[in-house]
This record gives structure tokens, sequence and C-alpha cells, in this order.
């Protein structure tokens, strides 16, 4: 890949001199979240490639997440000195993030990150606005990242609509809502686009129609799907893990809609993710793109390694008093009746519960906090590279490394479903492997086969499995693999596979935390993807540099682009 030290940015009009400018390039993110694409795209370049000037999210709590990072950012970028204030804030040594010295980054943060609910008219012209008044629109490339809302697309979310009495696809409205990020396309024309979705998509149909087919045929060329007109610009639509793309002069039949998956775990993210991602970018005169690379496939990295190292933590008791010798108590009779019911069935499972028992005795007496003492050597992975993305030494805390509470009976199924994976490898399921006594849930269908995986191990030795939205609800799903801290995953350590920096700090109560969380982007994902991005409009730039006769240099020792 061409690295470039600065982004030479093409003229109002091609009889105008060529002139450098020393900006990033802009960015607009749509469905925000809590910003995990935005997070990758704004740390290109050590943060000197990109810059958002609108974040758009509806969630209130999402949003604050989202002001308090670009206050960060502002502040990193701009006004070093005033990172105290967000450190200080983080560490919990303030109430507010900013004080009087840095009022006016937090304003900018303000009018950066802003709570709309796109798809309303007053969500609509709002966006509108904003960028009307931020976009540099005088012939600067710019770039619109983002994902509409998944509900309507993903395979569970289907499941659930087709449960509802009456429920007719088309008149979802979300499953158009793709159109609000396909009218910003049209009006202001990114010269790259970055669109995410769950892979249920490809096979969600509205009118027995695939809507991801639609969905390609509309983003080549927006103008034409909006207002039935010719003449706008056009793009074409690639993948960033294969040579698949689609452009309007190519048959939609003929596209393998599998090859725009993304699967993070090729990618080192320690999580098995797999996200359609569209790389949409805008044709020139002559209907050309420039080159682009591919994602480079990196070793996987496991859930020990990305979580092994930070501070064990106990589960805490639900019902009743929690405290350390409560819960020790729980666990072990739970573990002891479970041994008595094993030695009834084929035995296997004797020496390894036995192991788990004998662990209760060195289990952690901490069940964390919203903020959690850093010791020296926590939170290393053994790859350096992943180390310098994760931490930073003015953090002094584990943020959201708090233990959920649970149920005795679900004390039972987390010691028994972590040892039966600890020495299996794999993670039990549905009720021929929770076959004893007391670890059938009360639910009418645990034995029809469709809820096999409801209690789910992170296995230590792999990447975790999708961090979803759900594990906002309950833990089942996400069962810490070692089996003297019989808990699900906190708040930090999901941030941690989806490869949030650990000082990244979420708003809201713990169950906002970890909605956040499951709904976002890999940041470290979004990084990779971010220097594609990158690459391919300095390229358009140089190219319509070459149009005027004005061909920047590279040279032989920066691979920088200089004006000649």
């Amino acid at each position: 890949m061409i690295q470039y030290q600065n982004i030479l940015f093409p003229p109002k009009t091609i009889a105008e001199p060529t002139v450098a400018v020393e900006e990033a390039i802009q960015i607009v993110d749509l469905f925000a979240g809590p910003g995990g694409l935005g997070e990758g795209f704004s740390s290109s370049g050590d943060g000197k490639h990109f810059d958002i000037i609108v974040s758009a999210e509806m969630d209130p709590v999402a949003r604050r997440t989202l002001r308090l990072r670009a206050f960060y950012r502002l502040l990193k970028r701009e006004y070093p000195k005033g990172l105290q204030d967000y450190y200080r804030y983080c560490n919990g040594e303030a109430a507010e993030p900013s004080t009087p010295e840095t009022a006016e980054f937090w304003s900018r943060a303000e009018q950066e990150a802003r709570q709309i609910t796109l798809g309303s008219e007053e969500g609509d012209k709002e966006l509108n606005r904003l960028i009307n008044a931020r976009l540099n629109k005088e012939g600067r490339p710019w770039v619109l990242i983002g994902g509409p809302p998944c509900q309507a697309y993903s395979i569970v979310g289907r499941a659930r609509n087709q449960a509802k009495q009456g429920y007719v696809p088309e008149n979802d409205h979300r499953h158009f809502l793709y159109k609000d990020y396909l009218r910003i396309i049209k009006d202001y024309r990114p010269t790259v686009f970055v669109m995410e979705n769950v892979k249920g998509i490809l096979s969600s149909k509205v009118g027995g129609k695939r809507i991801f087919s639609q969905i390609l045929i509309d983003l080549v060329d927006p103008a034409k799907a909006l207002d039935n007109v010719e003449g706008g610009q056009k793009y074409k639509i690639c993948s960033l893990v294969s040579e698949e793309s689609f452009s309007s002069s190519d048959c939609i039949d003929r596209v393998n809609p599998k090859s725009f998956i993304i699967e993070a775990e090729k990618y080192g993210i320690p999580q098995a993710r797999h996200r359609v991602i569209l790389l949409g970018i805008a044709l020139d005169e002559h209907g050309n793109i420039p080159f682009h690379e591919l994602l480079k496939t990196a070793d996987p990295v496991s859930v020990r390694q990305a979580i092994g190292s930070l501070p064990k933590l106990r589960s805490k008791l639900s019902r009743g008093a929690d405290s350390q010798e409560a819960w020790y108590q729980a666990i072990a009779d739970e573990v002891d009746d479970l041994l008595n019911h094993a030695e009834l069935e084929n035995g296997k499972l004797i020496a390894p519960l036995r192991a788990t028992r004998q662990a209760l005795f060195d289990a952690p007496r901490s069940s964390g906090g919203e903020r959690v003492k850093k010791e020296q050597g926590q939170g290393h992975t053994g790859i350096p590279s992943l180390d310098a993305w994760y931490q930073d030494p003015d953090i002094k805390y584990w943020m959201s490394h708090d233990a959920r509470s649970h149920m005795r009976s679900d004390l039972r199924r987390y010691a028994f479903a972590s040892t039966f994976a600890e020495h299996n490898k794999y993670s039990p399921k549905g009720h021929q492997q929770f076959s004893l006594p007391g670890l059938a849930p009360a639910h009418k269908n645990w034995e029809s086969g469709k809820f096999s995986d409801r209690f789910r191990v992170q296995l230590a030795g792999l990447p975790a499995t999708t961090i979803t939205s759900h594990i906002s609800k309950d833990g089942h799903y996400f069962i810490h693999y070692d089996p003297a801290q019989c808990r699900s995953l906190t708040v930090r350590e999901a941030a941690r596979l989806q490869t949030f920096p650990d000082n990244y700090y979420f708003e809201g109560n713990r169950t906002q935390q970890y909605h956040q969380v499951g709904n976002a982007v890999p940041p470290l994902l979004a990084n990779k993807i971010a220097e594609i991005v990158y690459d391919v409009v300095c390229r358009r730039v140089v190219e319509r540099q070459d149009i005027m006769g004005k061909r920047p240099v590279q040279t032989a020792t920066t691979s920088s682009l200089i004006e000649n």
C-alpha cells in the first residue's frame, strides 16, 4: 500500500492551478452508534488522515459516548495539554469532562456528535444543515461511512418480525433506512463511501425480492434510484476481501453476494464477526476508479490473548446478600451436586469438575466495578502492535470491568459449561450435553434444538463468537472461559474483543454500555479499512493532478506525494 504524507486536493475546475492542502479528508458518519467505524478512521495515520465533521446517532446515550470521544480526538490533535481533563474524567477524578480551559473543545465536540433520527423529516433537515455548513464542497474529496440499522435484516430480527401478527415487510421503514444513506450520496457525492451491515441482509427479502440486490443497484446510481434521472455521480461497489465488484453496466445476477462478507477473525480481530461491508468508489469521467488494495489477512487472535491478562473477577449473587463467602459457598454447593450426578453418568467430567472445585479456593475475591485499579503487567496481549492499539498509560483503571450478578441456577450452568469447554475445547450444546440434573432452563422449546447455543462459552484458544447487542440482556451467550470466575463477560472484556482501545469510555449504565459495544464495528478492523480508503482517495487525487499536467512525484525514501 502506498503511504502518503499529505493529501493534495483537486482544484475547483481543471482550468485553475493545483493547490496542495495539508488538511485531513473529511468524514460524515451516519448511524454512528458509539463510534466504532469513526474511531477506526479518525485514528488512521496517527489521527492525521481523516477528520469527522458530523457523526449522527439517534440513541442519546450512544451520542454522549460519541461526543466524549470527539472531545478526546480534538484535544489529542490540537491541544494535547488539555487531555488531562479527559483522563481526569475517565479516572473518576472529575464529574465533568471539560474545564474552562478546554470548554471550547467540548463545545466543538457537541457540534460534531449529533443526536439525529435519520429518516425523519426533522432529522434529515438537521443533517443537511450540518453537512452544508461544515463540508468543504469545493472539489475536495470526502468520505461517507456508516451502517443503517440491522434489525430488519438480521436473521433473529426477521424471525421476531414474522412472529408479529399482521407484520408486512414492505411497511417496515427499517428496510429502507439505507435510502437516507443513499440520499446523502446522491446530494453530496462523496469520493468514497463505506457501508456496513449484518450478513443477514444478503438473504432478506421485501416483496419477494432480495433487498441486497436492490441496494447494490441503487448504490451504483443514486440519482436514478431516488429521482429517476440520469447524469448523477455513479459508483462502483467493491469487495474489500475479493476481486468482486458491481457497477451499473454489470449484471446483478452474476454477483456473488457472499464475496462482500468480511470475516473479521481472518484480519487480526479477536472475534468471529462476519459482516457485509461495501466499498463504494466514485467513477471518474471515463467510468474508471483507482486501484484499491484488499484487506491483508493476519494471524488469529484468541480470547485469552485479548482479555486473559485483565483482572480476574468473581461473579455476584443476584438473590440474597452477596459476599465472597456466600458466593463461594453457592458455587461450591452447585459443583458438589454436579459431581454427585456425574458419578452416575459416563464419568468423563468428574476430574474436570473436581479441578474446578479445587480452583474455587483461589477464586478472585473482587467482582470488579465501574473502575478497577490497574496493576503492573495487566492488559498485555503478547502482540506488540495490538498492545499499542489497546493500551494507554494515562488510564489508571480498567473502566466498566464489573461482573454481572447471576442466579444460582445460572451459576450452576456457567460452572458446568466452562468446565466442559475447558476439558473438551468446545462449548456444550443443547439438552443432550446439558444432561445433568438442574442444568436445563425453564424453556418450553429447550429440547427442540432451536436454542442449543443458549449457554455458550467463549473459548480461551479461539477468537470470540460475534459480540452482539444481546449481551445487554443476559450473559448466557458470553460465558467466560475460566470456571473459577464463573461469570459472563464484562463490558470492558466485550469492548476488548471488539478492539475498542482501553481509553474508550462508554457513557450510560452497564446495560446501555453493553448495547453500545454489541452494536459497534470493531475499530481496529475499521482502521485497516481506513488505510485502504485513504490510499484510494490519494490515488484519485494523483489521477486528477495528472490530467492537469501537474503530476506529483513519489519519493523513493518516504513514498509520500509532494507537489512537483
